[in-house]
């Protein structure tokens, strides 16, 4: 973040990583407006800088347009698991696309960068591996990820014409798998399904015959990563992939996610899921070059610390 920003605008700020952004924005001494209508947010992740002189909380949805006096945008507005996503895909596929235009609209007026938190699901199932920028992805248009999937694909196309047409400062993160504390125990996602399971002693619902592999990376890495986009050269724009390089099967995810909490969970074989990619796993060569960033937690030190967080959540 550059010297001269002040005011920082953070939507979906009280969502998983957007609430660890907005604690490392407060820490480098700016002014945070953190952005949310609650759908998949929650209060809790930004309770402890409620009296915080340079925080805000406005609950609005950001397909409403908006009007603020800020210095920079990071846009992480949108439920980002596919449980969440696809129980509303309308309201998705709306978020995403004209929750980027408002945002678009908003940095425009303000003459100030902004931040677009892309995915790897713009890969789809990628038939490249592992994956860099350059490819242009493997996803269905008219399946039941698609409105995530395409929604930020239209995203990413609205933040390069705005750069096109406008000369509008952008940055596009491709954020692949993240895992850490204040993941929901019901997103859906693979890291908080198989520790809430593991601490109950449920059996381990293992999609498919767990061969799938994915790479995790730890939320305060992605945060670092996203911070060091944000202070790159106007002129670097990415797409940049942000995550771990380390590939893992799920089914070995799931053997370290028993050991670490010593849980005698079954495993148990549920079908795939449609169009879930069979492998992921981000080139990270960019990264590495334009931001000099690479992701620095092992997986099972980033395991035991959500292991830890989960432990300590009350049981629904």
């Amino acid at each position: 973040m550059s010297g001269n920003i002040e005011r920082v605008l953070v939507t979906g700020g009280a969502g998983f990583i957007g609430s660890h952004l907005v604690d490392r924005l407060i820490d480098r001494g700016a002014h945070v407006i953190c952005l949310d209508n609650l759908l998949t947010g929650a209060m809790g992740n930004v309770a402890h800088l409620a009296r915080h002189p340079r925080f805000e909380f406005l609950q609005r949805d950001v397909c409403e347009p908006l009007d603020l006096q800020v210095d920079a945008i990071y846009n992480l507005a949108c439920p980002a698991s596919p449980v969440q996503y696809q129980r509303d895909p309308v309201r998705t596929t709306k978020t995403a696309v004209l929750g980027a235009l408002n945002m678009l609209e908003l940095a425009r007026r303000n003459t100030c960068p902004i931040l677009q938190a892309s995915t790897s699901e713009v890969y789809g199932d990628p038939l490249v591996h592992p994956q860099d920028e350059s490819y242009s992805g493997n996803v269905n248009c008219t399946g039941p990820r698609s409105c995530y999937d395409e929604g930020k694909r239209c995203a990413e196309t609205l933040f390069f014409d705005y750069r096109r047409q406008y000369g509008l400062a952008v940055k596009v993160a491709r954020i692949f798998n993240t895992y850490g504390p204040r993941m929901q125990r019901d997103d859906g996602r693979v890291v908080s399904n198989f520790i809430t399971q593991a601490l109950v002693g449920a059996p381990i619902q293992l999609y498919g015959n767990g061969s799938q592999t994915r790479s995790f990376c730890y939320v305060d890495d992605l945060v670092e990563g996203l911070l060091r986009l944000m202070a790159t050269p106007e002129e670097f724009t990415g797409p940049v992939n942000l995550g771990n390089a380390a590939e893992i099967s799920i089914s070995a995810l799931a053997e370290r996610v028993l050991s670490l909490t010593g849980s005698a969970s079954p495993l148990q074989n549920s079908p795939l899921p449609t169009d879930d990619p069979r492998r992921r796993m981000p080139n990270l060569a960019l990264a590495e070059q334009a931001l000099g960033w690479r992701a620095a937690m092992p997986l099972d030190k980033g395991l035991m610390h959500t292991i830890d967080y989960f432990s300590r959540q009350p049981v629904a």
